[in-house]
């Protein structure tokens, strides 16, 4: 190839790369079919494009296009203080969903725990959970009756994984489970980042009667890579008061509450 076509080449597939990125940012997801035909190439073209900048860390590859990339998450000790203001009221929200009498299980995580430390003291509940951090944090609840599931230890999230743990939970009607994920897409669901610890939280929701997924405002329009649920399995998200409406206005009327905190 001559010299000055080459270079045209190079310039015009980093336009495209530029372009893809700004349709990404407007829209939350890339759809290579549309975009093939909006720049008039073929998608063969659009999808090596999408392939590169997955493997340059810009963009998550999916099928039929792409996402933006989740962040990676910081272990959980590192997680506790960030956005800690918005996680408590997360957690005082999700507290004031649950009645007298309920069974209640609350998945691992930093939100999570804020949940657990804002449980009602007036009355009596059954609180179950797989994470060791978050039985912790009801040693001094007055009224809680507490039940941990054993099983194998995933240290990065603090939850318990295996199929011990899937033995116990299956034993279980929870009422109310309230679910923690690092992302949240409207196409794509939500999602976590290990396979084991996604299966055991779809199990769960599977087990329960509702389920409701606190979760900061960083988290939506994300896509980790292990699917969980989609928006539609679950009773309702609890988002931070205040989340701008075009972000949340695609996640209404997938048949999950959005309620603000």
């Amino acid at each position: 190839m001559h010299v000055r076509s080459y270079l045209r080449v190079l310039m015009l597939t980093s336009q495209r790369k530029s372009l893809i990125l700004d349709i990404l940012r407007r829209d939350g997801q890339v759809i290579a079919k549309r975009v093939a035909e909006g720049f008039s190439l073929s998608e063969d073209t659009i999808r090596r494009d999408l392939r590169e900048m997955a493997a340059e860390g810009l963009l998550k590859r999916v099928h039929g296009g792409a996402m933006p990339i989740s962040p990676e998450l910081a272990d959980f000790s590192t997680r506790r203080d960030v956005s800690l203001e918005a996680k408590q009221r997360l957690g005082a929200k999700a507290a004031s969903l649950v009645r007298p009498g309920q069974m209640i299980f609350l998945d691992g995580g930093t939100t999570t725990a804020e949940i657990a430390r804002h449980l009602p003291r007036s009355f009596d509940m059954t609180v179950v959970t797989h994470s060791p951090t978050i039985a912790a944090e009801l040693e001094h609840h007055p009224t809680a009756d507490v039940v941990l599931i054993g099983g194998r230890l995933y240290k990065h999230s603090m939850v318990v994984t295996g199929a011990a743990a899937m033995a116990a939970i299956s034993q279980l009607r929870p009422d109310i489970f309230f679910l923690g994920v690092t992302a949240a897409h409207p196409v794509h669901g939500l999602s976590t980042g290990d396979f084991e610890e996604a299966a055991i939280k779809r199990h769960i929701a599977r087990c329960s009667a509702e389920t409701y997924v606190p979760m900061t405002e960083e988290k939506l329009d994300r896509a980790s890579s292990c699917h969980v649920l989609s928006i539609a399995e679950v009773s309702g998200l609890i988002v931070p008061e205040g989340a701008a409406e075009a972000l949340l206005e695609p996640y209404r009327g997938l048949n999950a509450a959005i309620l603000a905190a």
